[in-house]
């Protein structure tokens, strides 16, 4: 049976890391408050929900022109000539030229499959003409124009509208209302859970917001037209914004 013996010298030697270890771990909880400070006061986190509801006052149009001719250069030519008179209309009924762009143009030739053989080959497909799209998105700041210039765009030689939407021309103030009703919301949690627990609220240490919510674009309408004889009857509706909002509090206790 072997026995294991302990010098001087390894009991020195133990004694010294465990000294080296001990005055360590007292820097660290020196110089770490959060270690050191078992007092520091409780907090308390909460969420508040803010939104605000609106008339929305913009409306974008997506329209177009769409022609198709044996040629290339005499589908374009038309195409031309119908989109020009498109936005010249626009601009004489007051559309500023920021708000009328170019959101597709497109030349494609046009193909057709001709019928099976008798001897069941089928024959390549054949060319048939040219396609040219045009396309533009309006923003009408007036949305009482907005049925009047859907009726004379069509007029104007419009044979395409890919959407209507609807939106706000200064989201940012509606969000800000949300936001205080987002902090309004908080508070109001905050007092009546502290309330509740018979402690005092402090004062706030954090205030982050997690993101907010501002509807996009929602289209209303999508049609190829030929011919409009009345105004468009639109309704622009109404929308949400909202935001949400992370608070801490300190507690009184």
């Amino acid at each position: 049976m072997s026995s294991y013996l302990i010098s001087d010298r390894s009991r020195s030697s133990v004694l010294s890391l465990f000294t080296a270890f001990a005055l360590s771990l007292l820097t660290v909880l020196v110089s770490n408050p959060v270690l050191a400070d078992a007092d520091e006061p409780g907090t308390i986190s909460l969420v508040g929900v803010g939104e605000v509801s609106a008339r929305p006052d913009m409306a974008t149009v997506a329209t177009g022109v769409v022609s198709e001719a044996k040629t290339a250069r005499a589908a374009l030519s038309a195409n031309t000539a119908a989109m020009t008179s498109v936005i010249e209309w626009l601009k004489a009924a007051g559309i500023e030229d920021r708000d009328i762009q170019t959101s597709g143009f497109s030349v494609q030739p046009r193909y057709t499959q001709p019928e099976v053989r008798s001897d069941g080959q089928r024959p390549p497909p054949e060319l048939v003409g040219y396609s040219v799209s045009n396309q533009v998105t309006i923003r009408v700041r007036d949305i009482a124009m907005l049925g009047d210039i859907l009726d004379h765009v069509v007029s104007q030689g419009s044979n395409r509208i890919n959407g209507v939407s609807f939106t706000f021309s200064e989201p940012e103030k509606l969000m800000d209302i949300a936001r205080a009703n987002a902090m309004a919301d908080a508070i109001r949690r905050a007092k009546l859970y502290t309330e509740a627990a018979g402690i005092g609220l402090g004062r706030i240490t954090n205030i982050s917001e997690n993101g907010g919510y501002v509807p996009q674009p929602q289209y209303r309408a999508r049609a190829e037209m030929s011919m409009v004889s009345a105004p468009v009857p639109m309704e622009a509706g109404e929308q949400t914004l909202s935001v949400n909002l992370s608070v801490t509090w300190e507690l009184d206790q």
